[in-house]
């Protein structure tokens, strides 16, 4: 749940989002589940040349076990919130 509240804090940031596919997609970080679903608005093809047939796509929605690695904006990350989080669910509370 710790990911799930911290994703949420980002809605309405840009983000990229690498597939286990190797497609890397950025866009506005639109909505998140608690299974790390997401739905990305505005989205671009960082690699257009490798993935052509995904330029026309502006909207996506993405299954959360298909995501291999999320980049953050740098200002989208508050190190006292993840800390907090993490102590909270190192506790159980």
């Amino acid at each position: 749940m710790m990911f799930f509240s911290y994703f949420k804090e980002l809605v309405g940031k840009e983000v990229t989002m690498e597939l286990k596919n190797d497609l890397a997609i950025s866009g506005v970080l639109h909505s998140v589940d608690q299974y790390l679903n997401i739905k990305l608005e505005n989205t671009r093809v960082v690699d257009q040349d490798r993935f052509p047939h995904m330029m026309s796509v502006r909207n996506c929605f993405i299954r959360g076990s298909v995501v291999r690695y999320v980049q953050l904006p740098p200002d989208g990350v508050d190190i006292d919130i993840l800390h907090d989080a993490t102590r909270r669910e190192a506790l159980g509370v």
